[in-house]
């Protein structure tokens, strides 16, 4: 261990407890992954603190040092946010859970990153209010915010950047700034939840969290809609968007999954492309709407469509979706998963899905497609061979394919998942001259690059 790192430890044992930093092997390999397919990597001490005023002085201590940082939440992310690249600590925020405020009357509340999801439904139900962004997994709301993640309720409410007010953050120097306000607009300053929502913990550490949260609809209605093709499918959600029909969730899987999914949960759904729909209102008018999107859907030769008022049925619907990668792994054991993100514009969705569909049956790989289709929104999920490098290389071949095709109809290489390590390789292409200037603002914000280095943009570390 490095002597500034056998420092670093020695100056936080001043100001931390015994129980809030390890070295212990398991500790580390623990914080050396996160679910993407990149090769772990650990870090050389790993600290949990309980308070603001413990992360300042965290990072305080490791700019000193000159010793990079690398946040953690849970580890879901998909793009190796986490992984060290290189020597490093990792913040751990599991112990900063707390939801601090619910100003119900004014549909906002106020929480530390590290609380999950769940956990923050499961306090808002009593209020009866609920956060809107489901990624799928549990994940902490400080992780949700460093990658703007987003989820199937995108369609309706917006993705994690239109969810934030303000945010605290501890920024490289140690400092403690607040990014906005609890105003529901504000046309002061230079926008800076925009500039840390979506960082991946490249310029500083969230520690606080200001979310808008929305009243729980009166009434649920879900459904599932199959088509002949994938084209038909896309063109019925772009008649339902342009209807004005205030739909919910609107979630396309390809009938390769339906497959899979009638295996691991049982069910006899139509093995065709499947669009799952969720809209939310007042009973009356949800029952027109419908009636609305069934005739809509018609038209676009739609060869079934059912819908659920029920909630035990709805959410059994709704775990069929959220489910699909656990049932391709079910039925591939052995096999590692990887999962791609790109987003393009919604008129080239079915374009892009055909696309990566006749790449994937070219190079032979076993492979489903999904997506948040009202959005632009889709993933791949693979299911490969660890123990074939060929396979891993046709992966990258397909990853490489889907992005190519995504950034040439103006689209985005990642849509929800975020660059981390994965896509650091087509920011230039992505964003031409424009990276130069985030390049800047990284330099002028964390001149010493400490701050999760290696992720999201080029860092030029300077050594202390």
């Amino acid at each position: 261990m490095a002597v500034n790192m056998t420092h670093l430890i020695q100056e936080l044992k001043q100001v931390l407890e015994e129980h809030q930093f390890s070295t212990n092997d398991t500790v580390l390999e623990h914080h050396s992954r996160d679910e993407s397919y990149h090769k772990p990597a650990k870090p050389e001490l790993v600290v949990f603190p309980e308070t603001t005023e413990e992360v300042q002085v965290v990072v305080k201590a490791a700019e000193s040092f000159g010793v990079p940082i690398i946040p953690f939440g849970l580890g879901t992310s998909l793009e190796g946010h986490v992984i060290p690249c290189g020597r490093g600590i990792t913040i751990d925020f599991s112990q900063m859970n707390n939801v601090l405020e619910v100003r119900e009357k004014d549909f906002l509340v106020k929480v530390q990153p590290g609380v999950t999801r769940s956990q923050l439904n499961k306090e808002l139900k009593k209020y009866g209010l609920f956060f809107t962004v489901d990624p799928g997994a549990d994940a902490t709301l400080g992780g949700m915010a460093a990658t703007n993640a987003s989820g199937t309720t995108s369609v309706k409410y917006g993705v994690m950047k239109d969810q934030v007010h303000d945010l605290e953050v501890v920024t490289p120097d140690g400092s403690r700034i607040h990014t906005g306000s609890m105003a529901r607009k504000s046309s002061s300053g230079i926008h800076l939840n925009s500039l840390y929502v979506g960082s991946e913990g490249t310029l500083g550490c969230i520690t606080e969290l200001t979310l808008r949260v929305y009243g729980i609809p009166e009434h649920i209605m879900a459904g599932r809609a199959a088509f002949p093709t994938v084209n038909d499918a896309v063109e019925a959600v772009v008649s339902i968007l342009q209807s004005g029909v205030p739909i919910a969730r609107v979630e396309l899987v390809d009938d390769r999954s339906i497959q899979q999914v009638n295996r691991y949960n049982n069910t006899t759904y139509e093995e065709k492309p499947t669009l799952f729909l969720e809209f939310h209102g007042n009973e009356a008018g949800l029952l027109q709407d419908v009636d609305f999107v069934k005739a809509i859907v018609q038209e676009h030769d739609c060869q079934g469509i059912h819908f659920e008022e029920d909630n035990a049925a709805r959410v059994k619907l709704w775990e069929a979706r959220h489910q699909l990668a656990y049932a391709y792994i079910h039925s591939f054991p052995g096999r590692k998963l990887m999962v791609t993100d790109v987003c393009v514009p919604i008129s080239e969705l079915a374009g892009a899905v055909n696309h990566a569909r006749r790449v994937i049956e070219d190079l032979g790989l076993q492979a489903g497609i999904l997506g948040h289709v009202g959005d632009g929104n889709y993933h791949a999920l693979l299911m490969l061979d660890p123990d074939l490098p060929s396979e891993a290389a046709k992966a990258e071949q397909l990853n490489e394919a889907i992005v190519e095709y995504a950034l040439a109809c103006g689209g985005t290489s990642t849509g929800e998942h975020g660059v981390g390590r994965g896509k650091m390789k087509y920011q230039e292409q992505e964003h031409g001259s424009a990276l130069a200037v985030m390049e800047k603002i990284k330099q002028a914000l964390d001149p010493k690059g400490i701050m999760n280095p290696g992720k999201l943009v080029p860092t030029r570390r300077t050594n202390v």
